[in-house]
Formats: structure tokens, C-alpha cells, sequence
């Protein structure tokens, strides 16, 4: 047998998971599930935290835990919340099917039939005899369908479109077109957050010496590890700005590095791309692909790169597009996490982008790229 890869985290992540873990209310095993590492391992850091504070965390982590139980437990926690919602609004009407009916007629555009006659303890086969005749099995597929559809949207945060559920449709055996996976969703209200507009290019300082633009917009990657990309954004907190420095592996858009300060400044490139090499190890051919922004034309950062032997890129200035995938990154994230919440602390922006690259980014959320 194969050893098991011992893995390893950096402090700011550590310190990160302590915080969400002693913050979120949810219980540790479920947020060690979520960003993959086993619940020893979160409970040691938190102890590790608790004796030490943020001096604490000189050790590396543990292989990730299997997480499909952790989706099921999701899916399942989305449909009793449905199921919750139904009795509250039907509580005088239980056991009683001629009053149930008609709840179910007003509100079948809020619940599924299904959801709503097993909760209200009536069969589907009563209610549609009521309304004076038996579904179609066009009809009874529909509220299979929906039921699944409901627990996926929820499951995924609200973030899923018709394309990406008619994928996971397809991933549990249920044969479902796009254009029926999108009507279900526009009877059930169903809407995922609308893209944003086009973000704006970084202009280059002057007297500032550029490298080529070796990537030359060719974002397709043969191997891990052989072509990332990094960029900086930035959050509105009731403290202030918060940085955030992200560094994306093109073969698998996985987001390898990542760090988050009050300052935009080298440090906090550095921080990512020191946690990119720490997690992946990259082999020398690396290439390495930037914006002109100071941040990565500084020297300090421009000299660890180079004493690695790892290859700079540079978009041309003012060219958003040389440097697409980072920004349609940045639009997701802003578009499915930042934008949905208003942040009183950098500490609470923190914690929110930590939870979403951690734990549903990079572990969960389907990339239209890689299908």
C-alpha cells in the first residue's frame, strides 16, 4: 500500500477554521467535513488556539475526510426546513383532507405537491382526484423532478442555474432537459444570482518594467501545476476595505492559494502564492501569470519567484482579458458570496470567504470549465 500524503496548512488557514469553527454555530464535525480535514484535527487546532492564541500552529493537517455523507446530511436538512415551513402555515389543517387541499392548490407554486401531501398526511393521488382528475405521468415525473430540484438549489447555496442542476440531475440518474429543468425552477421561483458586469483592467505605474505576456490568453493547462494565475480584489466592511490575493491552478481551477489583509500591498501576494507552493509543491516549469499591478512587479516578490525558477507572465496594461479567468473568479466569488451579505468587520468579510473558497469552491461547486 501507498503512504497516506500528509498534508499541510498554513497558519492563516488554521487560524481561519479555529474562527469559523468557534463563530459558526455549527457543530466541529460538520466544519471539518466541509473544509476537509478530519474533526481531530480541527479540535487540536481550536485547543492549540485556546492555549496559545495566534501564536499557536507550528504542525501540518490530516488527509481530508470523505464528504458525501456531509451532502446527503445537507440535502436532507434543506427538505426538513421545507417540510418545517409547511407545518407552520398548515398546523390547523393536519388530518383534515378536505381543508389540506385546498392549502395545497394555493401553495403549489411555493413547495412540491409530494412534500407538501406527505407532510400534511394526505396521498398525491387524493389531491389530484380532488381537483377532478389523476396526474399525468407527465405530471408525477414533474414533482419528482422539482422535489430534487428544490433540495439541489438549497444544497448549493441558491448559486446553481438550470445548467449546472440539470448536471447534477444527471449525476443521480434522472434524465432531464435544460429547458424542463428551467421551467421547474421558474414555477418554483427558483433564481440563482445574476452575473455582474465586466470588472475594470489594472493600470501599470510608471517606470514600472513589465514581463511578456508568455500565457498569451491560452487559459487550457495539460497538468496540475504547470499554469496559475493570481489577482487581487477587494471587500467593503463597516472596518474598511479587506484585500483579498487569490492564486488559481488553470488545469483544475482550483484556488491553491489565497490570503486576505487590511493592506493591498506585496505581503499579502505573497502570503497567496507562499500557501500555493506550501499545498502544490509546483515543479520548476511553472508558469506564473499576473496583472502589472505594484503588488506584483515589487521586487521582493518578483525575487522568491525567480529563485524558484519559476517562470513570470504578465497581461498587457489595462487588458482585463489577458487575465480572464482570475476575473471571472472574482465575479463568482463577489456574485455568490461577498454581494449576498453586508460586512459590520473585516474579521466576519474573513470568515464568509474562507467558508465559501474552502468549503464550496474548491469542494463542491460545479466548474462549467471542466464540466
Amino acid at each position: 500500500m501507498m503512504p497516506k500524503e500528509q498534508r499541510t496548512f498554513t497558519k492563516e488557514f488554521k487560524l481561519e477554521a479555529v474562527r469559523l469553527a468557534r463563530t459558526s454555530g455549527k457543530p466541529m464535525l460538520h466544519i471539518a467535513r466541509d473544509l476537509g480535514i478530519a474533526d481531530s484535527t480541527l479540535h487540536h487546532w481550536c485547543k492549540e488556539f485556546a492555549q496559545a492564541g495566534e501564536k499557536a500552529f507550528p504542525g501540518s493537517g490530516n488527509p481530508p475526510a470523505h464528504e458525501e455523507e456531509l451532502r446527503r446530511l445537507k440535502r436532507e436538512l434543506e427538505v426538513t426546513r421545507q417540510e418545517r415551513d409547511i407545518l407552520k402555515k398548515s398546523s390547523h389543517l393536519f388530518a383534515q383532507p378536505e381543508l389540506s387541499y385546498p392549502f395545497i392548490k394555493d401553495h403549489a407554486q411555493l413547495y412540491p405537491v409530494s412534500i407538501m401531501c406527505r407532510v400534511l398526511g394526505v396521498s398525491v393521488s387524493g389531491y389530484y382526484a380532488w381537483l377532478g382528475r389523476e396526474p399525468s405521468a407527465h405530471e408525477r415525473e414533474d414533482g419528482i423532478l422539482s422535489t430534487h430540484i428544490l433540495r439541489i438549489f438549497h444544497a448549493k447555496r441558491g448559486v446553481y442555474g438550470s445548467p449546472r442542476i440539470q448536471m447534477e440531475l444527471h449525476d443521480l440518474g434522472l434524465r432531464c432537459s435544460r429547458e424542463r429543468t428551467a421551467r421547474l425552477m421558474r414555477e418554483m421561483d427558483l433564481v440563482a444570482k445574476p452575473k455582474r458586469r465586466s470588472p475594470v483592467g489594472t493600470k501599470r505605474r510608471k517606470g514600472v518594467t513589465a514581463a511578456p505576456n508568455l500565457l498569451n490568453r491560452n487559459f487550457q493547462a495539460e497538468r496540475p501545476n504547470s499554469k496559475w494565475v493570481s489577482d487581487t480584489t477587494y471587500v467593503w466592511t463597516g472596518e474598511g476595505w479587506l484585500y483579498v490575493a487569490v492564486v488559481l491552478d488553470l488545469f483544475s481551477r482550483l484556488v491553491v492559494g489565497w490570503a486576505m489583509g487590511p493592506h493591498n500591498d506585496e505581503e499579502l501576494v505573497r502570503n497567496a502564492f507562499e500557501m500555493a507552493l506550501l499545498r502544490r509543491s509546483p515543479p520548476r516549469e511553472l508558469l506564473v501569470h499576473s496583472d502589472q499591478g505594484s503588488t506584483y512587479t515589487a521586487t521582493g516578490y518578483l525575487t522568491r519567484l525567480a529563485s524558484l525558477g519559476i517562470v513570470v507572465s504578465m497581461s498587457a496594461a489595462g487588458d482585463c482579458y489577458d487575465n480572464a479567468v482570475m476575473e471571472s473568479f472574482f465575479s463568482t466569488l463577489k456574485g455568490e458570496c461577498i454581494e449576498r451579505s453586508s460586512f459590520e468587520s473585516r474579521s466576519q468579510a474573513r470568515q464568509d470567504i474562507f467558508e465559501y473558497i474552502e468549503c464550496f469552491y474548491n469542494r463542491e461547486r460545479r466548474h462549467s470549465t471542466l464540466n
